[in-house]
C-alpha cells in the first residue's frame, strides 16, 4: 500500500516539474547586454569576475614564497603543469574569441611563471647556504 502511495507521489511530483518547466520558456534572457560596460554581454563580465578569482588563487602561494624566501611549501611540478594547461586555455580562448577566457588566462600563466622561477631562484639560494 504504501509502495502505490510513493510511486503516485513521485509521478505526481514528475508531471508538475514537467509542467512547471513549460512554462518557464519565456523566462530567458533577452537583453544581454551588460548594465555596466555597454559593450560587453553580461558572459563576458561574467567570466572576468570568475576569471579573477581563480587567477588569484595561485597568488597566496607565491606571495608566501616571496616573503618567506624560501622554496618550501610549493610544488613547482604543479605549478609548471598549471601554467601549461593555461596556455591551452588562452589558445581555446582565441579560438572562441573569449575576452575573459584569454586575459585570465595569460595573467595565470604569468604568475605560475613566477611561482616556478621563484622556486628554482629560492632552492638555488638554499642551495648556496649549505655548501656554505
Amino acid at each position: 500500500m504504501e509502495n502505490r502511495r510513493l510511486t503516485g507521489l513521485i509521478r505526481c511530483c514528475f508531471w508538475l516539474s514537467i509542467l512547471t518547466l513549460c512554462g518557464c520558456a519565456d523566462l530567458g534572457v533577452r537583453d544581454t547586454q551588460s548594465l555596466l560596460v555597454p559593450t560587453m554581454r553580461r558572459s563576458e563580465v561574467v567570466g572576468l569576475l570568475a576569471g579573477f578569482g581563480t587567477t588569484c588563487a595561485a597568488l597566496p602561494d607565491l606571495i608566501g614564497m616571496l616573503r618567506r624566501r624560501s622554496s618550501s611549501g610549493i610544488n613547482p611540478r604543479m605549478a609548471a603543469i598549471m601554467g601549461l594547461f593555461q596556455i591551452l586555455w588562452v589558445y581555446y580562448g582565441l579560438l572562441i574569441l573569449s575576452r575573459p577566457v584569454i586575459v585570465w588566462n595569460t595573467i595565470a600563466v604569468v604568475i605560475n611563471s613566477l611561482c616556478v622561477g621563484a622556486y628554482f631562484h629560492f632552492l638555488r639560494r638554499e642551495a648556496e647556504v649549505k655548501a656554505l
